[in-house]
């Protein structure tokens, strides 16, 4: 269950370096509402204080003496399940580690590689406080849904049934073991492309891109300026730039663009939602699932005023509610779809 509002937020800070382990501390030493209640520089040692203290959320760095941190992770979320916040690095395979550990329940991470230097504290103080309050209202019961669930029951893809273009989906916190959930489910027939926003840091797409790509039946990549999209494939939005559509020659093709700048999510599912309305008009079906903030919700307007279909991941399964109940408060949604169920819904959709 989720952190009790009332109180601070407790944390279990593990990392095998003790400058992080002292600079994580100092950054909540004056938080009204995050106490570290105390640090742990092995998993096998984390694991243990998991158990025996309850802390509301644990920072788990990925690579870790005597247990690594996915190991720790993987016991942690059997044993006592609590939210984690994973400290990752692009170096030396971070990207599948990171991806990994989101599959096996972790809630999000911060990528301390990227911060201005080998870890720029204001910076990763800000994201990880804002990541940690997030955690700490996550059900936990919620988390590991990227394992794959075996095949969906067969859905029948009635031709022609609609003039679907193609199917958007929108995300953040929580999407690549949904994505996972939902890619896997789909057959490398798919009908219609599919364009996919997800927030991560720069780098982190490509590595999503190739680890859906090996465990779905669609072709899965990151997207390219210009190319022209085709049926029975997944294209994923680079981070750091905007994907959008156009039409050239009757054929639609992606363009990779800077502008708007400013928007708090570059990518942004508002862009992307917004660009394809304009293109394809009501030839749109569009999922908006779990991640926090309001990203999403301007894009699905412009859907709906386009004639489009727009669905929300249901709360039941969305880790993070806070998208799809935006966007189920800007418009008159099509449905609120079990993440165990969205697959079935597109082959239903198209």
């Amino acid at each position: 269950m989720a952190a009790d509002k009332t109180r601070s937020i407790r944390v279990l800070v593990v990392d095998d370096s003790a400058f992080v382990r002292r600079a994580i501390i100092r950054m909540f030493e004056s938080s009204p509402d995050i106490r570290v209640i105390d640090v742990a520089s092995n998993g096998e040692m984390a694991v243990d204080l998991v158990k025996s203290l309850k802390p509301d959320v644990v920072t788990l760095d990925v690579k870790m003496p005597v247990l690594d941190g996915l190991s720790a992770l993987e016991r942690i979320m059997t044993e006592c399940p609590t939210p984690v916040i994973m400290l990752s690095s692009l170096m030396e395979k971070g990207g599948e580690n990171t991806l990994r550990a989101l599959e096996l329940g972790a809630v999000d991470f911060v990528d301390k590689s990227a911060a201005g230097g080998p870890m720029d504290i204001s910076v990763l103080a800000r994201e990880l406080t804002a990541k940690i309050r997030v955690a700490a209202r996550v059900d936990v019961d919620k988390l590991g849904g990227g394992e794959e669930k075996g095949e969906p029951a067969p859905v029948p893809v009635v031709a022609d049934k609609r003039e679907t273009e193609v199917v958007l989906i929108g995300t953040s916190t929580g999407g690549p073991p949904a994505l996972q959930n939902i890619l896997t489910r789909l057959p490398g027939t798919f009908p219609c492309p599919i364009l996919i926003v997800q927030h991560m840091p720069a780098g982190f797409t490509s590595s999503l891109a190739e680890r859906l790509n090996r465990l779905s039946a669609l072709s899965v990549k990151e997207a390219k300026d210009n190319e022209a999209v085709m049926p029975g494939t997944a294209y994923i939005a680079p981070a750091g730039t905007h994907l959008k559509l156009k039409r050239s020659g009757g054929q639609l093709r992606i363009v990779l663009d800077p502008l708007p700048e400013g928007t708090l999510h570059c990518p942004s599912v508002d862009v992307l939602f917004q660009s394809a309305a304009t293109v394809c008009g009501e030839n749109i079906v569009s999922f908006v699932l779990t991640g926090m903030g309001r990203d999403g919700a301007c894009g699905a307007k412009a859907v709906k005023d386009g004639g489009g279909k727009v669905f929300i991941e249901a709360e039941e399964t969305a880790i993070v509610f806070g998208m799809p109940k935006a966007v189920m408060e800007t418009v008159d949604i099509d449905g609120q779809i079990r993440l165990d169920e969205v697959a079935g819904a597109m082959l239903h959709s198209v």
